[in-house]
């Protein structure tokens, strides 16, 4: 009769019977690109950490009102691109993704918004890094807004 201690639960008696699986819970979702496998001709599904990353972009480049019965789903980036290129749109930018990543994306702890004013090409260069909770990994995900004229 053999004991295991090392963590907060203590388990006695016969271990060849005793088995603690830690599984992680697989993510998937469709891309997006819709590229098809090469031999099947169906479309490749993202898996884990390429599903939760396509989430996220998902998220930021949604607007208010883009999703039927979610009108506050979304980030609103687009709107804030007629406003003034100065200090204060770029808060709000950072805002606005800071609050639709801990409202509606649990999986990811946001770690960092980088906002660059791109103002010869009428752009916002956004940087948006995250750990992946389940994963314990450091990701992120980059989206240049643009205006068009």
């Amino acid at each position: 009769m053999a004991s295991l201690v090392g963590s907060d639960k203590t388990i006695k008696g016969n271990l060849t019977q005793a088995r603690i699986v830690s599984k992680k819970k697989p993510w998937r979702d469709f891309d997006l690109n819709f590229v098809p496998h090469p031999v099947r001709k169906d479309i490749t599904p993202l898996k884990d950490d390429n599903a939760i990353k396509q989430a996220v972009r998902n998220l930021l480049i949604s607007n208010f009102f883009d999703r039927p019965f979610q009108p506050e789903l979304g980030a609103n980036l687009k709107g804030l691109l007629f406003e003034p290129a100065d200090y204060i749109t770029r808060i709000d930018i950072k805002d606005g993704i800071h609050n639709v990543l801990t409202r509606h994306e649990p999986r990811i702890q946001l770690l960092g918004i980088n906002v660059i004013d791109l103002e010869e090409q009428n752009s916002y260069q956004i940087t948006v890094v995250f750990r992946i909770k389940e994963y314990d990994t450091e990701e992120s995900v980059e989206i240049v807004l643009r205006r068009l004229r």
